[in-house]
């Protein structure tokens, strides 16, 4: 699998674009901003852009969702819980505070163990809440796109409405960390790192040393 790493937009998120070498079908994960510059990547890659893939449905991972969609024509894709939980005319009032565009409806709601594919690649949604509802993780062994699931020796925030610390932690602990150590983590956000692995994060992650 091709995967290329970009930090975008003015919160500094991690956008992926992961596409099958063969057949140069691919993915853009979390498009938060400069999207003149993921799309001169998959131009200058020849890549068909399939799908559109959010973590989770924070502007600052879909604000680049609706000139992607335009240029490429690729489905918007978020777990339902998210989809469900952002659509809310409270939910969409109190993020509107950021000041970033909106993202489109989104196009394919996915579920735990639903398996996204283009070319011969795939993802398989690992649910994990608690940064949101809808909060998922995207796994194509041995890579991990962790969203603002996990970072490299941290956690994602839980101070906005839907997060919950307790379910993040419980998500991190039952659903990633028992993935295979040597597991590359891809985090939604470069703050202490642009990549570690489960292996680190297990013994080295403050968040998640004490009791596990």
């Amino acid at each position: 699998m091709l995967i290329r790493q970009m930090t975008v937009g003015m919160m500094g998120v991690c956008c992926y674009i992961a596409a099958c070498e063969k057949t140069k079908q691919g993915v853009v994960i979390d498009p938060g901003g400069d999207e003149i510059e993921i799309l001169a990547f998959c131009n200058q890659e020849n890549l068909s852009i399939q799908y559109i893939i959010n973590t989770h449905g924070h502007p600052d991972h879909v604000c680049g969702n609706a000139k992607l969609k335009e240029a490429t024509g690729a489905d918007i894709v978020m777990h339902a819980a998210d989809a469900d939980f952002f659509g809310q005319d409270s939910v969409e009032q109190f993020f509107s505070q950021l000041g970033l565009p909106q993202s489109p409806p989104v196009d394919k709601r996915v579920e735990d163990g639903d398996i996204i594919t283009f070319g011969n690649e795939t993802l398989t949604v690992i649910h994990t809440p608690g940064h949101t509802p809808g909060g998922m993780c995207l796994y194509s062994p041995p890579n991990l796109f962790s969203g603002d699931t996990l970072f490299a020796g941290g956690v994602g925030r839980t101070d906005f409405p839907g997060g919950s610390t307790r379910q993040l932690l419980d998500s991190i602990k039952e659903r990633l960390l028992s993935l295979p150590a040597e597991t590359v983590v891809w985090p939604g956000h470069g703050y202490g790192g642009e990549h570690s692995t489960i292996s680190k994060e297990k013994t080295g992650n403050p968040f998640l040393t004490g009791g596990w």
